[in-house]
């Protein structure tokens, strides 16, 4: 298959694979919880939603966290959400270790934050925010600076060595990581109208 969509139980599957099935019409996307499909695809999409310590549980149960390793270091690979999360050595949800694939820890965003007007801000941080591309990706092509994408989320990579884009929402964080044949988001690019569409499209078609 072209795109393997990783199936570990978490996450809304189906929406992440219509979505690339609608920019690569040509292209084999193939929703999967078998480590060998993960392995032989040349792509590989890992989304999720939910708690970080019951994705990470699921992923080892179903025998998948040893092929979604090996295929971040040898294809290309996109992390959405909680797949980025997951790339990390810890998060603080659980106090669970991540994948151990870059080095830095999640994070819960602080309750009391205030936004410019003085208004609290609420966690999770969920709906529309604007994403600071830091410099060039071959996945921010036709994508203006400033684009808004659609967040769901408590927890945030603390990851500044390997930002690709950044947001605010009372405090700056990492929304996208980029390192070799790796990008992630935080945000849901399948949810996102055009500017995620077009991520999406970037990726069927990049070659790191």
């Amino acid at each position: 298959m072209d795109i393997a969509v990783v199936d570990y139980g978490m996450g809304n599957l189906r929406s992440v694979s219509k979505a690339l099935e609608h920019v690569a019409p040509h292209a084999s996307v193939c929703v999967t919880d078998r480590p060998a499909d993960v392995l032989a695809a040349g792509r590989v999409v890992v989304p999720g939603q939910g708690a970080m310590p019951d994705c990470m549980r699921e992923l080892h149960a179903r025998g998948l966290a040893e092929a979604v390793v090996e295929a971040s270091r040898s294809k290309p690979f996109l992390g959405i959400c909680i797949g980025l999360q997951m790339l990390f050595e810890c998060s603080e949800e659980g106090n669970v270790a991540g994948l151990g694939v870059l080095s830095g820890t999640v994070r819960r965003f602080p309750s009391g934050r205030l936004d410019a007007s003085g208004a609290r801000l609420k966690v999770p941080h969920m709906g529309w925010n604007e994403v600071q591309q830091a410099g060039s990706h071959p996945l921010w092509a036709g994508i203006a600076q400033a684009s808004r994408f659609y967040f769901v989320h408590s927890y945030y990579a603390d990851a500044e060595a390997v930002a690709s884009g950044r947001c605010t929402y009372g405090l700056p964080f990492t929304a996208a990581i980029a390192r070799d044949n790796i990008f992630a988001v935080q945000f849901h690019p399948e949810k996102s109208q055009a500017a995620g569409l077009q991520l999406l499209r970037n990726f069927v078609s990049w070659h790191p």
